[in-house]
């Protein structure tokens, strides 16, 4: 008879043992990185977030690229980015690129359209628990220079960190150092007055696409616009029957104010936050830092909340 009420008790402490333990199980977040050839996948709970091409990449050899994100996720697993479209086919999903690159004040070549430059990637590290995951990337810019051998020119060291989702939205995180290989390398957006150049999107681009900057509709210009330091990206991205999603880009470049310079762009383009425009700026070995936030949100986000979330992004990295 003991031996049957021991019995009981134990069968009652494993049912309230897996009652109260198996919601935890199921809310835990949980990170999964998949490494292939071509790079790296992250998802979370079985939800894919992002890939990171590690490998380059071109289109029938032409505009080689590597080291950018493509495809980001929304929190449904809706693709927001485009790869080699037909309108631009050196536009690669969330990428960092330079027009100019200059090396003792002659350009030598174009990391938009990978003109007389290559990314030879060096390592790729991944460090996750379970509140996030943190890819770092070490990448090589190569060029060929006057004695026709390809020289190690600068080298990219990138921090992409992506921290667990809340029900509304998900924070990505990118830490972008560029280190000069050599002396007197500078680099520059495009030499003319919209000066492409630095941190951009290449999102999908659905018609009822809004751009939104502290509460504000921004309308884009064919020249660069002022907003503030952060821009929502609202839009029907998998189709207009469907949630909208947003995705916010928070920048904070050196020495700016608080209105930043932005490339909007609403059909067959990309969005640019353009630093540091038409004029070059030295790459040195001491290093440039550029630090970049991007929220995928359910594209119901507040202002209030947004900026609340900036300020908190921004001190930290002061």
């Amino acid at each position: 008879m003991r031996h049957h009420k021991s019995i009981q008790l134990r069968f009652k402490f494993l049912l309230l043992f897996s009652l109260i333990g198996f919601p935890i199980i199921i809310c835990a977040q949980h990170f999964t990185t998949i490494k292939s050839n071509e790079g790296i996948e992250i998802l979370e709970n079985g939800k894919k977030i992002l890939f990171y091409q590690v490998r380059p990449k071109s289109v029938d050899g032409k505009y080689e690229r590597a080291g950018y994100v493509h495809p980001l996720y929304s929190l449904d697993e809706k693709i927001l980015t485009d790869d080699m479209p037909a309108d631009h086919p050196y536009h690669r999903g969330i990428f960092w690129a330079w027009h100019q690159i200059i090396l003792n004040d002659k350009n030598i070549a174009d990391g938009w359209v990978s003109e007389n430059i290559s990314w030879k990637p060096n390592k790729v590290n991944l460090k996750k628990n379970k509140e996030r995951v943190i890819l770092e990337s070490q990448m090589i810019w190569n060029a060929v220079l006057e004695n026709h051998n390809t020289n190690a020119i600068a080298r990219e060291e990138t921090k992409i960190t992506v921290n667990k989702s809340t029900p509304q939205y998900r924070i990505l995180d990118f830490d972008i150092h560029l280190f000069a290989l050599v002396d007197n390398l500078k680099i520059g957006g495009a030499d003319d007055e919209k000066g492409y150049g630095g941190f951009c999107l290449r999102l999908k681009l659905p018609k009822d696409l809004l751009f939104v900057s502290q509460n504000k509709i921004i309308t884009p210009q064919d020249t660069q616009v002022l907003a503030g330091p952060w821009m929502d990206f609202i839009g029907s991205y998998a189709g207009e029957s469907l949630p909208k999603t947003g995705v916010i880009v928070f920048g904070y470049l050196p020495g700016s104010s608080y209105k930043y310079p932005w490339i909007l762009r609403s059909v067959t383009s990309m969005q640019n936050i353009p630093y540091p425009g038409r004029t070059p700026i030295a790459l040195t070995k001491k290093g440039l830092r550029l630090r970049y936030r991007i929220i995928v949100h359910t594209g119901d986000l507040k202002n209030e909340e947004i900026e609340k979330l900036y300020q908190d992004w921004k001190a930290k990295g002061e």
